[in-house]
């Protein structure tokens, strides 16, 4: 939400002050919640009542006692709104619809730049930090190639793989979105601050810390189960055995994703994480055609600039009959004569078109003169 000079409502507020706490992650959060039904209450609960919630220890029992008297949200507000930082809650129209089928979601987000309906359309791009010239060579190549598919790319602004990935995305007039550590007002590294800006004018910067926050080691694990929420596929481009990138690729096959590893030099230490992960089942990246082979329905139907309902990743490789044909086919059976009318084709021509698209699963024909586009899996949403 962008945030007006009135105040949010009591609950958000809450539930941005609760969030704060240190030590209360999106799981705690949905413990204390259970036990006390609203953030406002958790806040409120006395000491015993608090110590008396399962995994909630001393120590933090306290920090949330005094989170009323030692978190100043209200300043934290007013940064938000100095610095067009925007607040994603769960429940919120524009909170990522992708990050309600992973395990634990954030509860909060902090945006910085702009967010898209279209940025469910993304891939996530990572790898090491101390990436050789081939590594950061493949990065850049795999974002151009996906950029220009119309995808959008989705890394940590870190060294090495997560730069090359951003850098080569904006290259093209593409957008990029870089899931921080820190703040999305503290960038790590701190070279990385025109880079960041950069993003923020070609897509945005998310974080679940406050926008001031310093990064810690911690925060980097978490991160990078956001990187692959927010994508359909991850692809790690050189990851030693100990990388952070393998991480994320753990994070992406629990969400069920797509996990992809481009092969590497055999003496080289950072190809070793890559090599393992095609060793155990990740599919070997050559081109962007090995990670659209891959890419299923997606779970939320997607609108781009131009209207158009996206429902399969491979529908934007599409050339301008075919994608005019799908356009005119519905989930619900389309009739082909309508489709003709419609898309003001010959008949020859729309049914060719037709067994194209049924060849690549993008719709299915049904008895009669019928057709109807191949339905994704739409998963529900929790209620905020």
């Amino acid at each position: 939400m962008n945030i007006p000079e009135s105040k949010i409502s009591t609950e958000k507020l809450d539930t941005m002050l609760l969030s704060m706490v240190s030590g209360v992650g999106p799981r705690i959060f949905m413990e204390l919640i259970q036990r006390f039904d609203t953030p406002s209450n958790a806040l409120n609960a006395t000491l015993a009542e608090l110590q008396s919630t399962p995994c909630i220890g001393s120590k933090l029992s306290h920090r949330i006692a005094l989170a009323r008297q030692q978190i100043d949200v209200d300043n934290e507000l007013k940064i938000c709104r100095e610095n067009n930082v925007q607040l994603l809650f769960t429940g919120d129209d524009n909170y990522p619809k992708t990050l309600y089928d992973i395990p634990d979601p954030p509860v909060l987000l902090f945006l910085k730049g702009t967010s898209e309906p279209a940025d469910s359309l993304a891939v996530a791009i990572v790898g090491s930090r101390r990436a050789s010239s081939y590594g950061r060579a493949q990065a850049n190549r795999l974002a151009r190639e996906l950029t220009n598919s119309g995808f959008v790319v989705v890394s940590g602004l870190a060294r090495g793989i997560d730069a090359a990935a951003h850098k080569s995305a904006i290259q093209q007039e593409g957008r990029t979105i870089a899931v921080l550590g820190s703040g999305v007002l503290n960038i790590y590294p701190p070279e990385h601050n025109e880079l960041a800006n950069d993003v923020c004018q070609n897509g945005c910067l998310i974080s679940e810390s406050p926008p001031l926050r310093q990064p810690f080691s911690g925060a980097f694990p978490q991160r990078n189960r956001i990187i692959t929420g927010l994508s359909l596929g991850v692809v790690v481009v050189e990851a030693s055995a100990r990388s952070g990138a393998l991480i994320s690729a753990r994070h992406a096959l629990e969400q069920g994703k797509e996990v992809f590893a481009v092969p590497g030099r055999v003496d080289s230490n950072e190809s070793k994480g890559c090599h393992q992960l095609i060793r155990d089942g990740a599919k070997l990246v050559e081109s962007i055609d090995d990670i659209l082979e891959e890419l299923g329905p997606l779970a939320h139907a997607t609108q781009k600039e131009n209207g158009n309902v996206i429902l399969h990743p491979a529908e934007l490789q599409l050339n301008e009959i075919e994608n005019n044909v799908l356009m005119q086919i519905e989930i619900e059976p389309t009739s082909i004569d309508d489709i003709c009318h419609n898309a003001n084709l010959p008949i020859h021509q729309i049914l060719a078109t037709i067994s194209v698209l049924e060849m690549k699963h993008l719709v299915q024909r049904l008895s009669g003169n019928y057709v109807s586009r191949t339905r994704s899996i739409i998963r529900s949403q929790p209620i905020s």
